[in-house]
């Protein structure tokens, strides 16, 4: 996004089928605020754990978060547009911008001073959480922050209070599966080579992701689909686990479901 919309002019913009997002929060409710983005040049985007902000030389960020499914496409001649979306900005140079959240998520329009206020702003952009696209995400640093959480694994990677920014249920379920440890095992009492395990697993899975294009199932900017398929997950219900047969087991964790390996991880 950064490479393709930077320098862009906000010609206009339209909003459709929005009215449920703006009564659960999920979208201004005053959508007269979107008209702040009109006439402005996007100067950068960004993105920490599962937010984007997109920046513009008048002062107006766009946030968005399609935190558990949406599209967010670029069209190079503004058409032939989706009919479905629920935020479209046209660029002055006949491109387009379609997002549509088929989820929970977040299309937000704020001001530089006013950011503060949008959750997913503060959760993802918090500077005491890491991200593991940054510099600063370290195996001294995961590790050190690990010892400080007394409570188990899935907290700790995912959600509000976690240690770590933009990590889903799903990849969750992934990186314990990989790193052989059992979702409920106390982050704190994970020895040095369980903590490598786990950081190494993030990498590798964040990694993968990136190189298949993403995650099967969702697309990227120009609406290619992603090939990454979960190694562990609802997918594997029924199934005998990959590396030693033993068959998978679903647990109720955190307000979710996990899928696991008995055999494997422990």
């Amino acid at each position: 996004m950064n490479a393709a919309l930077c320098g862009k002019r906000v010609l206009s913009y339209r909003l459709q089928n929005h009215e449920r997002l703006q009564r659960i929060g999920m979208l201004n409710k005053d959508e007269r605020s979107f008209g702040r983005i009109t006439g402005g040049v996007i100067s950068s985007v960004v993105s920490r754990g599962n937010t984007i902000l997109v920046a513009l030389t008048n002062g107006a960020n766009l946030i968005l978060a399609p935190e558990y499914g949406g599209e967010v496409l670029f069209h190079k001649d503004a058409g032939p547009i989706p009919e479905k979306y629920h935020l479209r900005i046209d660029f002055d140079d006949s491109t387009a911008l379609t997002v549509r959240l088929t989820s929970m998520g977040v299309i937000n329009v704020s001001m530089r001073n006013d950011m503060a206020s949008s959750y997913v702003y503060r959760r993802d952009f918090n500077p005491d959480a890491l991200s593991p696209a940054d510099a600063a995400f370290t195996i001294g640093a995961f590790a050190d922050l690990l010892s400080t959480k007394n409570t188990s694994l899935k907290p700790v990677l995912v959600g509000k209070d976690a240690v770590i920014v933009g990590l889903s249920n799903s990849a969750f379920q992934d990186v314990s599966y990989r790193a052989r440890l059992h979702p409920k095992r106390t982050a704190s009492a994970l020895d040095s080579h369980e903590k490598r395990s786990l950081y190494d697993s993030i990498a590798a899975l964040i990694n993968e992701r990136i190189v298949q294009n993403g995650k099967e199932g969702f697309c990227d900017l120009y609406g290619r689909e992603g090939s990454y398929v979960p190694a562990m997950g609802p997918n594997m219900k029924g199934r005998a686990c990959p590396r030693c047969g033993a068959s998978i087991e679903m647990l109720r964790l955190g307000g979710g479901q996990v899928y696991i390996c008995p055999s494997c991880q422990t």
